[in-house]
């Protein structure tokens, strides 16, 4: 499938299947017209990738795990596996957002901002 067709199917544009294909997400082969040419379930896996996204893995992470995730797309127990170490992830993130959140507010109305907070006492 030439990626104009590719893209249609997936929803993406033909540059976005092209930085796909530069990070290694997905592979066509070359045509020797020049045209890469994909196979078909590569659309599967766009979406699959699509998905990933929104669930807040980063690209490159989908592009470290993805040979593991394309052999075996549906394992629920590695994805419950992956998903478990995002969320372990979100938590300790959402602890240094808090932590960011009180420091900004303990310096607020306190002129410069920006100037290292003074010991209590």
């Amino acid at each position: 499938m030439l990626i104009g067709e590719l893209a249609a199917q997936a929803g993406m544009t033909k540059d976005t299947i092209r930085f796909y294909e530069r990070l290694g997400l997905v592979t066509g082969r070359r045509l020797p017209n020049g045209y890469r040419d994909f196979p078909p379930e590569t659309v599967a896996w766009l979406l699959y990738v699509r998905t990933a996204q929104t669930l807040g893995f980063s690209l490159a992470e989908i592009a470290r795990l993805g040979e593991e995730l394309r052999d075996a797309p549906d394992s629920a127990e590695r994805l419950s596996a992956l998903f478990e170490e995002k969320i372990t992830l979100i938590d300790a993130r959402m602890a240094e957002l808090a932590a960011l959140r009180a420091e900004l507010d303990t310096r607020v109305g306190t002129g410069c901002p920006l100037r290292a907070a003074r010991p209590a006492g």
